[in-house]
């Protein structure tokens, strides 16, 4: 990767750190700076509390498939808390046709799995 490119997504990190910030998104987290954030929290912090522009921001930085893996395990999962955020984010950002039959499997694969893994 160029060290331009590399600098613009370092840029676009800053810039959604300071914003997330901002709107207290890291009340319960205890850290000092922006290098203390993995990106999977950047990700789903950003999707919860930031607007539509600084989500599409995250596909300048990440690859959509790593996006779309941390909205599914940590959004989705949490069934109505997120619903319509859900919702859009399927419709919106990942094509998805049939959003409330995509989230409901993705709930019911997820317990599916917990239930596994509480037998064996």
């Amino acid at each position: 990767m160029n060290k331009k490119l590399q600098k613009d997504k370092q840029l676009i990190k800053e810039v959604l750190y300071k914003k997330l910030l901002d709107s207290n998104a890291f009340w319960s987290y205890e850290m000092s700076d922006r290098k203390d954030i993995p990106d999977r929290l950047l990700i789903s912090e950003t999707i919860i509390h930031l607007d539509v522009e600084e989500i599409i921001q995250l596909f300048n930085i990440f690859p959509k498939n790593e996006i779309k893996k941390v909205w599914r395990e940590d959004l989705v999962i949490q069934g109505d808390y997120y619903y319509n955020l859900n919702r859009l984010m399927a419709w919106m950002f990942f094509d998805i046709k049939m959003p409330d039959r995509y989230i409901k499997a993705t709930i019911t694969n997820h317990f599916k799995k917990l239930e596994s893994e509480w037998r064996d």
